[in-house]
């Protein structure tokens, strides 16, 4: 009649052969709660815990309610959660933070059992079976088994696979600790209760060390152990320069395991027993911080092979007016299993930030999203996609991740766009204005760049950035000259003395005639309106190469400076005409609109909303909107 079924996701209860679920359960505690109460077996307050533990049950489980939204995720203890098609389910997967808060709040309790008195007719029983010297020395050997758990349980909320492991074994010493210092079994049973939810729900901890990292951390957690002692030594000897050698030793190692040593210290030297437990405590920290670092990601750039192979994939799937940009030299690749696609990535600020839309047929489109999703749990990192378009926005939303709207990119159809009409007006000016200077603009193929040439781009190139760095990441090359990047072109504008004083650069889009720029520079020193006389020049010399679409500079925000939905809109909007004169945000999408473009937009993908803020920061840190801290 009744049936509890093993699952590797957690159990499952079964009623008739029919699943029980959780909002199920909730619904028939609170039918018990009545029953109880009316029949006076509990009083009001019996009655109201009943209540919020039926209510907690449907509230957790409301996924459940309906049909079309059950899946088959693991049992949670806290809020259900859907697991993402495309990511992988594991029993306990909401863990960790749970665990994470109840090992600190072990190592709390465990810590003030360590410093109250125990329980004195525990401790005459316990003294029938043990000496009475070890009572203190498990004692002292809880206090920093407990800090430790403590910042252990940091790392397990990082879902940290060795955090895990030291998790358990404090857990299992602090409880026969407890037991050995006083009979404490309250604590006792609070660590082995602990200990038993992390083992139950291991598989949560998924995150993976590199074993080469483990070795390192065997000469250097000793190293930092030796290091604090003979600090702390050295401290205790100039403090209390007659007290022997034995007792310095005795007392140094005391003070780091924030105990009581020999060495009793007047007022004038109190801050040597802090200051050797603070120094006690920053060696833990640094300890923990090289044990649970998590597997290092690649960090070798692509060789020359895997060069070759992104190359192929983009010239044979890359119709996304973003998919040259995966060719830049400073990008990673990561390849589906099947190595039909791959995606373009950068680290940073813990980020694995995808540039633009994967690139393959659609058919390995989900594996692809499947095997990012499996690198960055297992290297402990978050996902961020930056520059996604709308089509593949479902593919992402399947991994789990959130979506927001970033700006939009100015697509130029080449056929329609007429230096005639009043909306244009200004533009026409400039034009005329270059040409009557003298200006001259050509289309030269990348490959067909020879040396003098490509010297004269460089020169102007290290004007315009006047000591600055090059930037970008998802919507510009680093270079116009690479064995992959051939397929480029140039658009340049010579003065009346023949020399090169602005250019633009443009990279194709296979599979659709078009075009994107990649990098505008110029002189300094040219007159004003040159870049809108390029821009002109090179619509028209493409219109007759036959490109038919020209992507121009992404405008960050525009839809919410000029075309807001909601007053959230035309706060953001205001914010950014604010920020403005930092980041060029308004002038760009003005410059942009001179030239009656369509927009289409483009979308930033996040994992959670309090990591929002940390994926922004890493794709500002990418495109060179921000500086970067120097390491």
């Amino acid at each position: 009649m009744i049936r509890l079924e093993r699952h590797e996701l957690g159990p499952r209860v079964r009623v008739l052969g029919r699943r029980v679920h959780e909002w199920q359960l909730g619904v028939g505690v609170a039918a018990l709660g009545c029953t109880l109460r009316m029949a006076g077996v509990v009083d009001d307050a019996g009655a109201a815990l009943l209540a919020a533990g039926a209510c907690w049950l449907v509230v957790k489980d409301w996924h459940d309610l309906f049909p079309s939204r059950r899946d088959t995720a693991s049992w949670r203890p806290v809020l259900h959660k859907r697991v993402a098609a495309l990511r992988e389910a594991r029993r306990g997967d909401g863990l960790p933070g749970l665990a994470a808060a109840a090992a600190a709040i072990t190592g709390v309790v465990n810590i003030c059992s360590t410093l109250t008195p125990n329980v004195s007719w525990r401790g005459h029983l316990l003294l029938q079976v043990e000496p009475v010297a070890a009572l203190p020395v498990f004692h002292a050997l809880a206090l920093p088994a407990s800090a430790a758990l403590i910042v252990t349980a940091f790392y397990l909320a990082r879902r940290r696979r060795r955090a895990l492991h030291a998790a358990l074994g404090f857990l299992v010493l602090l409880g026969t600790f407890d037991v050995l210092k006083g009979l404490d079994v309250e604590e006792a049973g609070l660590s082995f209760l602990v200990a038993g939810l992390l083992w139950w729900g291991r598989n949560a901890f998924y995150v993976r060390h590199d074993p080469i990292r483990l070795r390192g951390a065997a000469w250097r957690v000793p190293a930092i152990v030796l290091g604090a002692y003979s600090l702390t030594a050295l401290a205790a000897s100039i403090a209390a320069p007659h007290a022997g050698l034995a007792n310095i030793r005795r007392e140094a190692a005391d003070l780091l395991l924030l105990d009581r040593g020999p060495i009793h210290f007047g007022e004038k030297l109190s801050w040597v027993p802090l200051g050797a437990g603070l120094l006690g405590i920053f060696s833990l920290l640094a300890i923990a911080y090289v044990v649970f670092r998590p597997l290092a990601a690649p960090r070798s750039l692509p060789d020359a092979q895997l060069r070759r192979t992104a190359a192929q994939l983009v010239r044979r799937h890359g119709s996304d007016t973003l998919s040259f940009f995966k060719l830049r030299r400073d990008t990673h690749y990561l390849f589906s299993p099947d190595g039909r696609a791959f995606v373009g990535y950068r680290i940073e600020n813990g980020v694995l930030l995808v540039s633009g839309d994967p690139i393959g047929p659609d058919g390995a489109l989900s594996g692809l999203a499947r095997e990012v999703c499996r690198f960055t749990e297992l290297h402990g990192l978050e996902l961020g996609v930056l520059g996604a378009s709308e089509r593949t926005l479902p593919l992402w939303r399947e991994a789990g991740l959130r979506t927001l709207y970033i700006g939009d990119e100015a697509i130029v159809e080449t056929s329609r766009f007429s230096l005639e009409g009043r909306t244009i007006r200004k533009v026409r000016q400039s034009v005329s204005r270059l040409e009557k200077a003298g200006f001259e603009a050509a289309l030269v193929d990348v490959a067909d760049l020879d040396e003098a040439t490509t010297g004269e781009l460089e020169r102007v190139s290290l004007l315009w950035r006047d000591g600055a760095p090059e930037r970008g990441f998802s919507m510009a090359m680093d270079t116009l000259h690479c064995e992959e990047h051939g397929d480029g072109a140039v658009v340049v504008a010579r003065d009346g003395d023949g020399q090169i004083r602005g250019f633009i650069h443009f990279v194709p889009s296979y599979g659709r005639p078009a075009m994107s720029l990649s990098l505008m520079r110029r002189d300094r020193e040219t007159p004003n309106g040159l870049m809108e006389f390029l821009v002109v020049r090179a619509i028209e010399l493409l219109r007759d190469a036959g490109v038919e679409e020209l992507s121009l500079n992404f405008a960050a925000f525009a839809r919410f400076m000029h075309r807001p939905r909601n007053p959230a809109e035309r706060l953001v909007g205001r914010l950014a005409r604010l920020a403005n004169p930092y980041f060029q945000i308004e002038s760009l999408y003005r410059f942009n609109a001179k030239f009656q473009p369509r927009w289409e937009p483009r979308y930033l993908a996040y994992e959670r909303a309090r990591r929002l803020p940390r994926v922004g920061l890493a794709a500002m840190w990418a495109e060179g909107q921000l500086p970067k801290p120097v390491r």
